[in-house]
């Protein structure tokens, strides 16, 4: 085993570089209301962590109400998210530990820009940001997803190489390909829709065990991460509707995830079925899963069945691979990420998209507003905010089902997905923009038409409006 130093980084001060300048924000500002007028501050999506800024590196900005220590950390923390690890054993030692089986060499190779990231445009293409979770029938004993005794819970589709007595055969790969479905709006403009279809090949341990169960995940972008987390619990569960005794259709219930941390049960926020509680499990899980590297948290190599024969005498990064400093940096960075703030949102045809917003039912998932609790990092308590999300599960449909259970969650129900920075992930994409946990939709307006089961009352109301609604609909949430 090699010992590890802790991971040598300059501390870069960080200087905003846009033009717009951040204003003072109203704490008093009224929770929004389902007018057709601007709300006082509503530009203001993150509360004082916002962000003014609408390039392509809109979401890579640290809260702007940090100290300037915390800015200073921020920007360690960005360096390791950036950092590319490699194999060990490395004379970067602090950077080596990679693998042995991974997805990506570092965070930004999935969320580049911090922002979302691209699926495979045509088989054969490598799955980049897209990953491959896997599960058998019955549970880890936690509750969670039980992994394939070969294959564990996740497919790596690379192995490291280090001279032949250390190339690691990676698990597999997966071809994705699209078929269409063409659809028509009442008024009679057409649509196209793309139907993923994915086909494992090389397969480096074997068949998957009988009842295999995969499902694809996106790379998500991850400003606000650090709010959603300081959501007080009671206000979500405050929006849960498990049996609908209101009965509008609509049913939203939370998931009840393991915290490696605690040995406890604990709400899930994070992860598209909120399978996990905390960002820092979520980024723990994130560096073992998909990169090999261990932590604190999970101190164990990512290895299951043959590969531990063939790769567990195999040098390590030391234990842990990820330093304890340098994991409490990323942790941060992951944190503090700011959100962009609104733009139009005064603009007349945007808020009368946002009122047929509401009456369409989008609102009842797509939480407008919520007041943070308290958190370590003060900066993110107290906040108002606007990340459209209620962090709750809800049915949606056989279109978009995966037939996986995690935890609670069924085959068929997601976490709802905040909608704030949405407007700009076409710019961060550089023109790309892939939405939904698989990157089937290529616009706002696609992911509508691919909701169903407790959203088909907003996806057929959808259907129903005429062009100059869908457009003012389309432009409120992307002035998000």
């Amino acid at each position: 085993m090699f010992k590890k130093s802790s991971l040598i980084l300059s501390v870069i001060l960080f200087v905003s570089v846009t033009t717009m300048q951040f204003c003072h924000h109203n704490n008093d500002a009224p929770a929004p209301s389902n007018s057709g007028t601007a709300e006082v501050d509503e530009e203001y999506s993150g509360g004082t962590t916002t962000i003014f800024d609408a390039t392509m590196n809109a979401f890579g900005f640290p809260a702007q109400n940090l100290s300037q220590f915390e800015k200073n950390k921020f920007s360690l923390g960005n360096s390791v998210f950036k950092a590319n690890w490699v194999v060990a054993p490395a004379s970067t030692t602090s950077l080596d530990g990679l693998g042995p089986l991974f997805n990506s060499r570092s965070c930004s190779g999935c969320h580049t820009l911090d922002g979302r990231a691209t699926p495979p445009v045509n088989a054969g293409d490598d799955l980049g940001g897209l990953l491959f979770r896997l599960s058998i029938p019955g549970d880890d004993g936690h509750g969670g997803p039980l992994g394939d005794p070969q294959y564990g819970g996740q497919l790596s589709n690379h192995g490291i190489y280090a001279g032949a007595s250390m190339t690691a055969v990676a698990e597999g790969t997966v071809d994705v390909t699209y078929s269409m479905i063409t659809g028509t709006y009442n008024d009679g403009t057409s649509y196209e829709l793309r139907d993923p279809h994915y086909t494992f090949r090389d397969l480096g341990y074997g068949p998957f065990s009988t009842g295999i169960m995969y499902s694809p995940r996106l790379a998500q972008q991850i400003p606000g991460l650090g709010l959603l987390e300081a959501i007080s619990e009671a206000d979500i569960l405050a929006l849960a509707d498990p049996s609908d005794a209101n009965d509008d259709g609509i049913s939203g219930r939370p998931n009840y995830v393991w915290n490696y941390k605690t040995s406890t049960t604990d709400i899930g926020r994070f992860g598209w079925k909120a399978n996990q509680p905390t960002l820092l499990q979520q980024t723990a899980g994130a560096a073992m899963g998909d990169m090999g590297l261990s932590t604190t948290l999970f101190p164990d190599q990512n290895l299951t069945g043959q590969q531990v024969t063939d790769y567990g005498a195999w040098t390590t990064g030391g234990t842990p691979e990820m330093q304890v400093n340098d994991f409490d940096q990323l942790v941060f960075y992951c944190q503090t990420l700011a959100v962009p703030a609104r733009r139009n949102w005064e603009d007349a045809e945007v808020l009368r998209g946002k009122v047929l917003f509401t009456q369409a039912k989008c609102a009842s998932c797509h939480t407008p507003y919520f007041q943070t609790g308290t958190h370590p990092i003060t900066a993110l308590s107290n906040q108002k905010i606007r990340p459209y999300t209620d962090l709750l599960l809800h049915d949606m449909g056989a279109g978009l089902a995966d037939g996986r259970p995690d935890y609670l969650a069924t085959g068929t129900e997601w976490r709802t997905p905040p909608l704030w920075g949405i407007g700009l992930i076409q710019t961060v994409n550089n023109g790309g923009r892939f939405l939904m946990h698989d990157g089937r939709a290529r616009s706002v307006a696609e992911a509508i038409l691919w909701h169903g089961g407790e959203a088909q009352f907003s996806q057929k109301a959808f259907i129903k409006m005429n062009a100059a609604d869908r457009a003012a609909l389309l432009k409120f949430v992307n002035s998000l």
